[in-house]
């Protein structure tokens, strides 16, 4: 019993840290939205907890990649990279500058990030390959796709699922951001995919849906990816423009530049 409720305190001291990561990366984010570009600021607030989570998890072994194949939310990737200490300045002091690495999708340039990605679909097959190459090698190293849903739309992907199934790349893990937002509205208004669980274990994945803003939940879901023999997929559920409840479920938020008046006020609103 005193072992459990050790590990109960660590969790909780976990959650709680990586809780106040997400919030600063929020409000670097948020930064972003408010420069001379502006940002993809709703899928960048929708995957942030995800990102801080598979990177605190797996970015210290070289062996492991995580790739961001919805590569339009990389404000959030860079925001992560500068909260974990990996960028040294804040992102939103060059974001999208002609003279800055920090481009509108992620830069392969940048430590920390393996591929360019933001054509969709791109980047789950980057993350499928890197998993088949340390599988074929020995390794223990996984590839890690991060992608959305509407992104789930593009055929290249459920091609890579195929591949991913019929080679058993049982160190392939997908995570799905379902803020149910795309660039013209709403999934289910635009091409909608239901059941989307019930797809990837069509394609012989193991599936699990998620609350994608629980620590807690996403850690159980890491820990049934690496105890399972099937590659595998987390369908997190989460909100485009998490944390700001001026603009969260919005599909309007897909892209935006906030006035500075804004960002101060959205900082301070923060849940």
């Amino acid at each position: 019993m005193l072992i459990d409720k050790e590990l109960a305190n660590d969790m909780s001291k976990t959650v709680e840290r990586q809780e106040a990561l997400s919030k600063k990366t929020r409000e670097a984010i948020i930064d972003i939205a408010a420069t001379e570009t502006g940002c993809h600021i709703g899928g960048s607030l929708s995957v942030t907890d995800l990102l801080i989570a598979l990177f605190e998890k797996y970015m210290d072994d070289s062996r492991n990649q995580v790739v961001l194949s919805k590569g339009h939310a990389a404000a959030a990737l860079y925001s992560v990279l500068y909260v974990l200490g990996i960028l040294e300045k804040n992102p939103a002091e060059s974001y999208g500058r002609s003279d800055s690495l920090l481009t509108g999708h992620p830069n392969h340039k940048i430590k920390g990030i393996p591929y360019s990605t933001g054509s969709l679909g791109h980047g789950i097959p980057y993350a499928a390959g890197w998993a088949l190459s340390q599988k074929l090698k020995g390794s223990a190293g996984i590839g890690v796709a991060v992608c959305g849903d509407g992104e789930l739309q593009e055929g290249l992907c459920w091609e890579t699922f195929q591949v991913v199934q019929s080679k058993q790349i049982d160190n392939f893990l997908c995570v799905v951001d379902c803020n149910g937002g795309q660039n013209d509205g709403f999934v289910h208004h635009i091409s909608p995919i239901e059941d989307v669980r019930g797809r990837f274990e069509s394609f012989g994945f193991q599936a699990i849906e998620i609350n994608g803003h629980d620590f807690r939940e996403i850690r159980e879901a890491l820990l049934a990816f690496e105890a399972s023999s099937k590659p595998f997929a987390i369908i997190a559920n989460t909100v485009k423009g998490k944390g700001v409840p001026d603009i969260e479920g919005n599909p309007k938020a897909h892209y935006a530049k906030i006035p500075h008046r804004l960002k101060n006020k959205w900082k301070r609103s923060m849940v």
